[in-house]
């Protein structure tokens, strides 16, 4: 009799110990980026399905490569498959709006990071874009005494380096001693980095001599532009290159004596990736109200401008 209680007793723990590994699993949340080729996508979308899944969490993560056609599509599998909530990195609300809706019409929760307002998400997660454009632009006319001639490469298919763009041009109309010389605008296309690469090579060669500056819209722009400075025989500080974003390649070139870049706004990436989870979590698993986590549409982050001064504390 002692043996049979035992045998119940254990196989009962057991399937509690079962249950409680289920329910744990229960929750499931989809993780899209945009297009992992670009490192800022992948590093947000990698630092939110990690989190996702120390909580226990089932994850589907997904990238949809740059393609528009494609990035609505994941966005219907998830809402077919009932995902509980969805994560989006660098995504397309306008132009994916149907998709947007369709989940929010489902149930479905969508948190966003670095993509713009929606109606049909809880927020977006993003520094200030307006305060990081500024500290970029005249960070960069600084460098140059305020006097002298840049070239720009910009991207205006994204909200963040759009508004970036935006703020430069504000800059420049009030301070009339820096004049835009020349001007790259990449296109959303899987080979951006040779785009990059021919369009400001092209832009260089045209204004040889004549360049006292180089603003460029997120880092993977300006490394492409540095490595073309560095192959031209330019040093650090003969004509300064200023972009946004930051990591450790960033960094790397930041502090290297031989690289034109010079500074770097540093945007929190995988923090931001965290922080969506801890929103579904907060909002969807524990129910709290989404004024706990912020108000209005969006939830802001601080960026760090790095430079040789500060930039040994950023470095791994």
């Amino acid at each position: 009799m002692t043996g049979w209680k035992t045998a119940i007793l254990g196989g009962a723990a057991l399937l509690g110990a079962s249950l409680a590994g289920f329910e744990a699993q229960a929750f499931e949340v989809g993780v899209i980026g945009f297009q992992f080729s670009s490192e800022t996508h992948a590093r947000v979308a990698n630092a939110a399905a990690a989190a996702a899944k120390e909580k226990g969490w089932t994850v589907t993560l997904l990238n949809s490569e740059g393609a528009l056609p494609k990035h609505a599509e994941q966005f219907e599998t998830l809402i077919t498959k009932k995902v509980d909530a969805i994560i989006v990195a660098m995504g397309k609300p306008i132009e994916a709006d149907a998709q947007f809706k369709a989940a929010k019409d489902k149930g479905i929760p969508v948190v966003t990071v670095q993509s713009g307002g929606s109606p049909h998400t809880l927020f977006d997660i993003q520094p200030n874009e307006f305060k990081v454009g500024a500290e970029a632009a005249l960070y960069l006319l600084g460098q140059m005494g305020y006097q002298g001639q840049i070239l720009t490469a910009r991207f205006d298919g994204n909200v963040a380096s759009r508004i970036r763009g935006k703020v430069l041009d504000a800059v420049l109309s009030e301070n009339q001693g820096v004049k835009e010389i020349g001007k790259f605008s990449m296109a959303r296309t899987q080979s951006w980095r040779d785009d990059v690469k021919s369009g400001m090579q092209a832009l260089l060669l045209q204004n040889q001599g004549k360049v006292q500056g180089v603003w460029a819209s997120f880092d993977g722009q300006a490394y492409i532009i540095d490595d073309i400075l560095q192959q031209q025989g330019v040093k650090k500080g003969q004509i300064p290159l200023v972009s946004v974003d930051g990591g450790q390649e960033s960094y790397r070139r930041i502090a290297d004596p031989e690289s034109a870049f010079m500074a770097t706004v540093a945007i929190p990436f995988e923090e931001m990736g965290k922080a969506a989870v801890n929103a579904v979590d907060a909002i969807v698993v524990k129910k709290q109200p989404k004024s706990a986590v912020t108000n209005g549409p969006y939830l802001y982050v601080d960026a760090v401008l790095v430079d040789q001064s500060n930039v040994k504390q950023f470095m791994k």
